[in-house]
């Protein structure tokens, strides 16, 4: 079974309020899904979206783990480790 080995890595919880993707927001883009970085909190837009800014955020800064920001949806994915999972709250 794949595990996440950059779980301390997660530093920020997934934000209770949030407009849109950040940088589809600041371009005028659209977007289909969004998820957070939970290293640094920025808010960007899924693989399906147009422009994909959450796996360019986590590729340029090299922050490995996203969290789905989709309603009744709390699975997180690991770019580096291409493993999806659910973060334990605690």
């Amino acid at each position: 079974m794949a595990t996440c080995t950059h779980l301390d890595q997660i530093q920020v919880d997934p934000p209770e309020e949030f407009a849109g993707c950040e940088e589809c927001l600041r371009i005028g883009g659209t977007w289909v899904h969004l998820r957070v970085c939970r290293t640094c909190g920025k808010v960007g837009c899924c693989d399906s979206s147009p422009n994909r800014h959450a796996s360019k955020h986590a590729a340029a800064e090299e922050h490995p783990i996203v969290t789905s920001l989709e309603p009744g949806e709390d699975w997180s994915w690991c770019f580096v480790d291409e493993v999806a999972f659910v973060v334990e709250p605690g």
